[in-house]
């Protein structure tokens, strides 16, 4: 349970492997970073973002940086990028289910979804 993500590259169609992530807590305006992660070669997170015990009803943030990876891929984007940082923000109502929030991204677009 907890939570997780899976990020696919669909300019290449692999996993952004290597991407880098950023899970924050949104509360009244406040930001609180709760951990920075780096995906693995699935362009997956190696074990939950956050605990199920510390997953609490709220608003979060997944931040991915999707320029940074592209251009580690060798991709010429302009400066500055069309995406930099792929913020999405979410709500968990039910911290005792799991959730998944996928990610689909070029350099040029993104899709998300509530995944299982």
């Amino acid at each position: 349970m907890g939570l997780s993500t899976h990020v696919l590259d669909t300019a290449s169609g692999r996993p952004a492997a290597g991407m880098q992530v950023t899970l924050e807590r949104t509360t009244g305006g406040r930001i609180e970073t709760l951990g920075i992660y780096t995906l693995n070669a699935a362009g997956r997170n190696d074990a939950p973002l956050i605990e199920p015990e510390q997953l609490v009803p709220g608003t979060y943030r997944l931040a991915f940086a999707v320029a940074a990876y592209f251009r580690v891929q060798g991709v010429e984007l302009p400066e500055p990028p069309f995406l930099d940082i792929v913020n999405l923000d979410f709500g968990i109502a039910s911290p005792e289910e799991h959730y998944h929030v996928p990610l689909l991204v070029s350099p040029w677009s993104y899709s998300t979804y509530r995944g299982s």
